[in-house]
């Protein structure tokens, strides 16, 4: 709203309409080069201070828009990802292994709860992901006893937090007022808890929140780092590399967009173009040449 204002020289906004609003939208994309994602910001600060703010109601903007990049994911080979995950140790190790081995984005690994992980379908319930839809996915077999025993763990915690009148979890608005007292239930738990309790300055209550995602992009980097693996290697390419390993191992695309939970298959799509082999595989016709 600030720069929009200052790009008019300090004009008020109720002076102003579409067409000064297209002017700085278009200066955001030509001049300042900015992406599609903060351009979209950028509007929508603007749509909220005209229509909530001053009450104005806008008709359709149009500006020029920046263009799209295509952005190629990191993938990390099967080798580079035993690799790191051999440097990973702990909760970010099991962490880590279930982005790479579910397809996990990191804030619905960190978001899990008890009852989303089901041992005898031998399948993750992901709740409200990406466009607030709930998906399924593949649970490893090879991670089904170290999640026992994170649950084992985490239960004793929660245990004790029951004791000091605690165990508290964040539930969305809607179950906490139709469920009051399901916020300390067993199953509504964190499978990665915080290892803090901390206040919620909206209602002064102490709750045990989930983890941190910061910590595992930083115990990422380090394990790429010490083992020796020249990529930028962040938590969410594991989920990039358990994409491309299952179209590599033949698993139809339809399948892998259920697993991740795109909306659209031409997300999915991205991943054969870091393919080896199968159907987006090319050979470079240098290799059917005699040695130079």
């Amino acid at each position: 709203m600030r720069r929009y204002i200052l790009f008019h020289n300090k004009r008020h906004p109720k002076e102003m309409e579409e067409h000064e609003i297209e002017e700085f939208l278009t200066h955001l994309a030509v001049v300042k080069k900015i992406t599609p994602s903060t351009q979209n910001q950028a509007l929508s600060a603007i749509i909220y201070l005209y229509e909530k703010v001053l009450g104005i109601e806008l008709d359709e903007i149009k500006a020029m828009r920046p263009k799209r990049k295509r952005h190629i994911p990191t993938v990390l080979s099967f080798d580079e990802v035993v690799m790191v995950l051999d440097q990973l140790s702990g909760v970010d190790r099991l962490a880590a292994r279930l982005l790479y081995g579910s397809g996990l984005r990191v804030s619905e690994c960190l978001r899990l709860r008890v009852q989303d992980i089901d041992f005898e379908l031998h399948q993750i319930v992901v709740k409200n992901g990406k466009g607030y839809k709930d998906r399924v996915t593949v649970l490893p077999v090879s991670l089904e006893q170290p999640l026992k025993e994170q649950l084992r763990h985490v239960k004793i915690l929660h245990k004790r937090d029951l004791d000091r009148g605690q165990g508290r979890v964040y539930l969305p608005c809607a179950l906490n007022r139709k469920y009051p007292n399901a916020n300390r239930q067993w199953v509504w738990q964190w499978v990665f808890p915080s290892l803090i309790v901390s206040k919620d300055p909206r209602s002064g209550i102490m709750f045990r929140f989930h983890r941190s995602p910061s910590s595992l992009r930083k115990s990422a980097a380090y394990a790429a780092q010490n083992a020796g693996v020249k990529k930028h290697v962040t938590p969410h390419v594991f989920r990039h590399s358990f994409a491309t390993h299952l179209l590599e191992s033949g698993y139809d695309i339809r399948t892998v967009q259920e697993l991740l939970g795109h909306k659209d298959v031409k997300t999915t799509v991205l991943y054969t173009h870091v393919l080896k082999s199968g159907p987006a595989g090319v050979k470079s016709p240098l290799d059917r040449a005699p040695s130079f």
